[in-house]
């Protein structure tokens, strides 16, 4: 070791003692000792002059003390720091401007221009090759936080951490060869920590929405709520059956009614002196058949199209409690829709209330049909005996005369 380093070695040990903030836990005097050691390992198979050799020892020596008057540019302050020493030192000044470049080549954007350039910034980042990594990693993270008030998560100082080096490149041949191995290992268990982070979140999510789901389910309404809407829907149902019975009723007493017309009564209309018949039948018939449709369009289902998508689901725009809203979809999305619905309270109960809606709006169509079928019915019965009576009549003046 040249006089020179030596004097550079105590200048700056004692300097960064004395003036870097005890907030540098990363970038102090024991980082500036590693990336010299780091210099020194890569010098000694390297083949360069021994004025070379001195020139990056002393960069590696001042490049961080920097730190001491700033961090954003702190690579400039070294150089001041560094020629200073070197002018008290009388060194020459292109030595100086030699060692001044090299400092400057330590910042993370610098791309190197020759080989000592290179090595600097390999050495200054040869801790990402390192057994230790975590640890030096660790520091670094702390560092921010203090001297930044930067805080990340495990999660984002991971990605950052990956990142790095991923995109990190050894510049020279000799420091590829011998650390690009150990740096590969370190990336690779980043890469496992960052997998175990992202399981332990899933998870974690999971059993949230677990949480969230029971919560709901214990947020439930009261008791008198969910009896209320099992008896209105019940109720619902049975007055829809009812009013399918009494339509069925009424279909199969007008078809039995049309049976007789058509085989007893109509045959008998061929005969001239039937002919006083045909008015009354007519009328009788004509009655008959409203009745059975105005009875089939009260028991005829309505057929809908069967589908919804998700944004519907979404939005809370359909009702999954009916048939109708479903019945043409795939099993796995009718799951998944049921599984949104049922984490949803809102749209659950909402469901529950469009189902009752919409039974109210079937069974308001259901019972005026049929109240109308009645009413059609009853006016047939009457106007069809009236009908007969005349013709019975007019038949029985025209045999007087």
């Amino acid at each position: 070791m040249s006089p020179l380093i030596s004097k550079a070695e105590q200048f700056v040990t004692n300097y960064l003692n004395e003036n870097l903030d005890t907030t540098f836990v990363y970038h102090n005097i024991a980082h500036t000792q590693r990336v010299v050691a780091k210099a020194t390992e890569l010098l000694e198979e390297v083949e360069l002059s021994d004025n070379e050799k001195e020139q990056l020892l002393l960069a590696a020596w001042f490049h961080d003390t920097g730190f001491t008057k700033t961090i954003d540019g702190h690579e400039k302050e070294s150089v001041k720091i560094a020629t200073a020493f070197l002018k008290s030192e009388n060194v020459p000044d292109e030595v100086i401007k030699s060692v001044s470049e090299i400092i400057l080549a330590t910042q993370m954007k610098h791309v190197p221009k020759n080989n000592l350039e290179g090595l600097i910034k390999d050495a200054d980042c040869a801790h990402v090759s390192s057994k230790n990594y975590e640890n030096y990693s660790s520091l670094l993270r702390k560092e921010w936080e203090l001297t930044l008030e930067k805080k990340l998560s495990k999660s984002e100082w991971l990605n950052e951490n990956i990142a790095f080096l991923t995109n990190h490149t050894f510049y020279s041949a000799l420091a590829s060869g011998k650390w690009e191995n150990r740096k590969g290992k370190n990336l690779a268990n980043l890469l496992l920590d960052q997998n175990k982070i992202k399981e332990s979140t899933e998870k974690l999510k999971q059993k949230k929405d677990e949480l969230k789901f029971k919560k709901h389910k214990l947020d439930l309404p009261e008791r008198g709520i969910e009896t209320m809407f099992r008896v209105a829907l019940r109720n619902h149902i049975t007055l829809s059956d009812i009013a399918d019975t009494k339509a069925n009723i009424l279909l199969s007493v007008n078809a039995i009614i049309i049976s007789l017309v058509l085989s007893n009564l109509v045959s008998k209309l061929d005969n001239p002196s039937n002919y006083y018949l045909v008015w009354p039948t007519a009328v009788f018939a004509l009655f008959t058949v409203a009745s059975i449709v105005l009875s089939v369009l009260a028991t005829r289902p309505n057929v809908t199209q069967g589908k919804f998508t998700k944004k519907d689901v979404a939005n809370k725009k359909v009702n999954l409690l009916f048939f109708g809203n479903f019945h043409q979809m795939k099993l796995d999305e009718f799951e998944w829709a049921m599984t949104k619905m049922m984490q949803d309270r809102d749209y659950l109960y909402s469901s529950l209330t469009k189902d009752l809606y919409f039974l109210g709006l079937v069974l308001n169509r259901k019972y005026g049909l049929l109240r109308t079928t009645y009413t059609v019915f009853m006016v047939g019965i009457i106007v069809s005996v009236i009908c007969f009576a005349v013709a019975f009549q007019i038949a029985g003046t025209n045999v007087l005369f």
